[in-house]
């Protein structure tokens, strides 16, 4: 379980981002955190990762404090983080990148499942460079594939569904539900996006630094539909993908 007591965070220049948050969230679940642009939903979730340090507050990984320890000390601990933007590295491969992530040499069968778990074909992908070559879909799958090859207790997702166009969206959707459904780790996925939100065990709002609410997907959902919090299934294209 990852408990996160009394976290707060404060910019440089003395903004509050985040104001006392008390959050729970249980091993196995896919947790979404939702909530409006600018309330303090992705900085949670670098908190989280170790990317950022709390001002105050205490975050504990299954009983074990783990506040003071950083991004490098925390994916030992079993925390991996994807990022909204992922990185392209020039002249690796991604043979090389899902070997970098796992801190081993994997074998081929290793990484058609690894990669075939996010809808790549090994044959197709293991020898390409990350690099400009490739998709916004496709550098996102990647970068999942590199978090599943860490084979993390818990792994963070920071909006996903930025930069893709609406296929791949609609195919991120069954990858997350795959990796939910056959990996026993915990998702947290930052998302303000309808068809996300309705694959989550749990929701949590995020809105001017604190934890508005919490609880079941159904429950939370119909609560948030209803206050205009999400980007409804319905809408054009364009809001979907960039809400």
């Amino acid at each position: 379980m990852l408990t996160l007591e009394n976290i707060r965070w404060t910019t440089p220049d003395g903004s509050e981002i985040l104001k006392s948050i008390d959050l729970n969230i249980e091993s196995g679940k896919l947790v979404v955190i939702t909530g409006p642009n600018g309330g303090g939903k992705t900085t949670l979730a670098r908190i989280i990762a170790g990317i950022e340090m709390p001002s105050e507050g205490k975050i504990t990984l299954n009983g074990e404090d783990i506040t003071d320890l950083d991004v490098t000390e925390r994916a030992r601990k079993g925390i991996s983080f994807a990022f909204q933007q992922p990185v392209r590295f020039k002249g690796i491969t991604v043979k090389k990148l899902l070997e970098i992530a796992s801190n081993e040499q994997l074998g081929h069968d290793k990484l058609c499942k690894i990669l075939s778990s996010v809808g790549l074909c090994a044959q197709d992908y293991l020898h390409r460079e990350i690099d400009a070559t490739l998709s916004g879909g496709e550098i996102k799958r990647i970068e999942i594939a590199s978090v599943l090859a860490r084979d993390s207790e818990i792994s963070v997702f920071d909006e996903p569904e930025a930069g893709i166009d609406l296929w791949s969206f609609k195919n991120l959707i069954e990858v997350f539900q795959n990796i939910h459904k056959e990996h026993k780790g915990t998702l947290i996925i930052i998302s303000h996006q309808e068809r996300i939100l309705r694959i989550a065990d749990e929701i949590v709002l995020v809105s001017d630094g604190q934890v508005k609410d919490h609880g079941d997907a159904e429950t939370m959902l119909q609560k948030l539909l209803r206050g205009h919090e999400v980007v409804p299934a319905c809408h054009r294209q364009e809001e979907l993908l960039n809400g």
